[in-house]
């Protein structure tokens, strides 16, 4: 029997066929930085200070936990996924309780379709996931010379139910953690088309 299950990012940016993105389901959309009051009916807003794009106001349902933090910055734990715009592909992850701390990423599925992250049980346990499907998986981008790339040896995993995460630290050497996601080149051509 296999001692671990594979995730394929069930994704809420996964493109269509024309390479749209689909909608996200409303528990788990991520903030629009450029909508500042995109603050649900019902909700609590929160004040997340930012050194990109201001104060901000969210819903408290929109902060995700990383109880370990993230490699290198474990003395963070509260997140919150913002949309530069509708229809982006990379997120700001950014750090709630340090307004200079965000993280570009992205869904690794929109550059590198076979990419999957191997999760044993303990790991399903620990963020209390009960299916696999209510799992999402972000990489974090850096850019390189006039390239981006996307740290596939280190994924964010993130329970969409709960907003709950863990960096995950991946032993196949498949994976790179500078893993070319596009150029910059790319990036012009696409947006001229």
């Amino acid at each position: 029997m296999n001692d671990c299950l594979r995730i394929c990012a069930p994704s809420p940016l996964r493109p269509r066929a024309r390479g749209k993105r689909q909608d996200v389901a409303p528990a788990w959309k991520p903030g629009v930085a450029q909508d500042v009051s995109a603050v649900a009916k019902g909700s609590t807003p929160m004040q997340v200070q930012t050194v990109r794009f201001g104060t901000i106001e969210i819903a408290d349902e929109r902060v995700m936990t990383f109880p370990r933090g993230l490699l290198g910055f474990q003395q963070y734990k509260r997140y919150c996924l913002l949309q530069p715009k509708e229809d982006a592909c990379f997120f700001w992850l950014q750090c709630i309780d340090d307004p200079s701390l965000a993280f570009v990423v992205t869904d690794p599925n929109l550059f590198v379709k076979d990419y999957s992250v191997p999760i044993r049980a303990e790991q399903m346990e620990d963020l209390r996931l009960e299916k696999l499907e209510d799992a999402q998986v972000f990489v974090i981008v850096n850019k390189v010379g006039q390239t981006l790339t996307g740290n596939l040896q280190g994924p964010l995993v993130v329970n969409s139910v709960l907003r709950t995460g863990d960096q995950f630290v991946l032993a196949d050497k498949k994976w790179s953690t500078r893993h070319e996601l596009m150029t910059m080149e790319q990036q012009a051509k696409a947006a001229i088309a």
